[in-house]
């Protein structure tokens, strides 16, 4: 199981492309607990938030990056959080869907969090019940088959964020 800077570090040596199926309405990150504290408060987010540095060091160098994030409206107040700031996200030149279970329906896919790398390597991701990030565990490589199919599920299940949020927002 892969933590901490060890996962990080799969993001600077992908080639191609990186996706992420997401699931929890919930995630508990250190790095964004104060950050989410001023969203709340309805305070500026600053220029970050524009256009994601961290999903930019990945496009700039042609890589695509790709997530589809299940949830279910009405919004914790995370996720709240967390769709606000995919408008940069997407400057920065990430592709978002959105799956909102009270619209649609998510039956065939699995109630995890996992990224696929390259069309070669799968991690499920591994969190405590309140969101706490334990670990990315690699699946054998026999395993890659069935979670394309649940990429390319989610990707014709999922409408593009922009809609999402213009009819949610």
């Amino acid at each position: 199981m892969l933590t901490g800077e060890e996962f990080g570090r799969l993001f600077e040596t992908f080639e191609r492309t990186a996706f992420r199926l997401e699931t929890l309405a919930e995630y508990d990150v250190e790095e964004e607990r104060e950050e989410i504290a001023r969203f709340l408060a309805g305070e500026d987010m600053g220029p970050e938030w524009d256009d994601n540095p961290w999903v930019r060091s990945m496009t700039d160098k042609g890589k695509r990056v790709s997530r589809v994030h299940v949830l279910r409206s009405p919004l914790t107040d995370y996720l709240r959080y967390e769709l606000a700031a995919y408008p940069g996200n997407i400057k920065a030149g990430e592709s978002i869907g959105i799956i909102d279970l009270t619209e649609r329906n998510a039956d065939g896919l699995p109630e995890h969090d996992f990224w696929l790398f390259d069309d070669r390597d799968v991690y499920r991701m591994h969190y405590t019940p309140d969101g706490r990030f334990l670990g990315g565990e690699l699946l054998p490589a026999d395993r890659f088959p069935e979670y394309r199919g649940y990429q390319d599920l989610a990707l014709s299940r999922a409408v593009p964020f922009a809609r999402y949020w213009e009819r949610h927002h």
